[in-house]
């Protein structure tokens, strides 16, 4: 294996939009393989940026008392049409995986049981307990197998195009980072991020980043990919959040947790703001992505980081999320963009729609047009945070920014990561 040199860079600045800087030093080498020959280069020029999404989202879901009882992947898409972003030549729909491609990944008598749970609508106690289908937060629903195998499709299909054409893909279905080889794991039954980056693996690249900003650890994709050199992992998420276990120190998505080398964990301590996130967006996450030199970048972008987010207690604002997509953008010539947690319609459909919008280079309007509205105040959310929404959850894409302090905990996990 060869190795990469990466010398000192000045990687963040000590306050957002201050003038006081820190020098942080790269690891003098960082592994990473050495290819044989140069890249695949994409076969086109790149096309305009896709998105991708299926029409089962709009009607399917866990269950009137799951926390993905809500429209999530209908609410971007409808926002993002009647803002004018999204014409009919940059949509695709989602073709469903089949057997065989979930077969890349996941083990056949794990697919077949969530086949035969949509078939019938229910699994013997042994087999439920086995591949914790309808236990665990992962119920059997009508679509159980249809609706994971669509969003894996669609990553399987955006691995292809990047690798054709290079670019930009969205897919907001996607992001099921939990998802195991051989059992349902966090509300997600097959791992679309993992069966993408194999598709990419696959056409020949050699140098994949996958960042997860998600408010729950990337713990499927890490560990899918734990020893291969070709996949670098780095996960932003809430210290002691599920999967993880509070208090814990030194565990799975802890900040010591590297794999097998080619992974890194920032833990955010609750209540993290934009300021720290984007701290270490230019401390941590742009040094360690330049330095592995990606052929391709998988950004998994849930949305329950958000302050509003039922399901963590991080504070930040979709400005910090948009922000961290559009720097790494330019870092690699093929991105893609998935979607992930996120429990609160309002804000989960707001941020997915205001990312393809950063990402194709559209102005985010101050106050959004009426159809707009009109569409985010018909959205119904049966939790008490939707009892009385604020306004600006119907009248604005963009959250007010959240800028706080830069605590000394989030200082040091830059340094860390960047250790050798």
């Amino acid at each position: 294996m060869a190795r990469l040199a990466a010398g000192c860079q000045l990687a963040a600045l000590d306050r957002l939009g201050g003038g006081h800087h820190t020098l942080i030093a790269m690891p003098e080498t960082l592994d990473r393989p050495s290819p044989s020959a140069a890249a695949p280069a994409p076969a086109r020029p790149a096309a305009a940026p896709r998105m991708i999404g299926h029409e089962i989202y709009r009607r399917s879901t866990y269950g009137r008392a799951h926390p993905l009882a809500i429209p999530r992947v209908s609410t971007c898409i409808d926002l993002c049409r009647v803002l004018g972003w999204l014409p009919d030549r940059q949509y695709l729909v989602s073709p469903q995986a089949t057997a065989a491609e979930l077969a890349r990944f996941h083990h056949p008598d794990y697919i077949a049981a969530v086949q035969r749970a949509e078939r019938d609508q229910r699994l013997e106690a042994e087999v439920k307990r086995r591949f914790q289908l309808g236990l665990a937060g992962n119920p059997i629903f009508p679509e159980v197998f249809r609706r994971p195998a669509t969003a894996c499709g669609g990553s399987i299909l955006a691995a292809d195009l990047l690798l054709a054409e290079g670019g930009l893909v969205h897919s907001p279905a996607g992001g099921t980072h939990h998802g195991r080889p051989d059992r349902a794991s966090g509300f997600c039954y097959f791992n679309d991020p993992v069966l993408g980056i194999l598709r990419l693996l696959d056409g020949g690249l050699t140098r994949v980043f996958y960042l997860d900003i998600d408010a729950h650890h990337g713990d499927g994709v890490q560990d899918a990919f734990h020893d291969d050199p070709r996949v670098f992992t780095l996960s932003l998420h809430e210290e002691g959040r599920w999967p993880l276990s509070r208090g814990e120190t030194g565990g799975p998505g802890s900040l010591a947790d590297r794999a097998g080398g080619l992974a890194r964990n920032l833990p955010l301590p609750p209540g993290a703001n934009d300021s720290e996130a984007l701290f270490l967006l230019e401390a941590a996450i742009l040094p360690l992505i330049e330095a592995f030199e990606p052929e391709a970048i998988v950004l998994q972008c849930g949305a329950d980081a958000l302050e509003e987010d039922p399901l963590s207690k991080l504070s930040l604002s979709n400005g910090a999320l948009w922000r961290i997509a559009e720097a790494i953008k330019p870092l690699a010539p093929r991105l893609l963009a998935l979607g992930g947690g996120g429990y609160n319609p309002w804000s989960v459909g707001r941020a997915w729609a205001g990312l393809w919008g950063i990402l194709n280079g559209r102005e985010i309007p101050e106050r959004l047009p009426p159809a707009a509205e009109s569409l985010l105040r018909g959205l119904q959310w049966r939790h008490r945070l939707g009892r009385s929404p604020p306004e600006a959850w119907f009248t604005t894409l963009a959250d007010a920014p959240r800028s706080g302090p830069i605590r000394p905990e989030i200082r040091a996990a830059a340094a860390a990561v960047l250790a050798p």
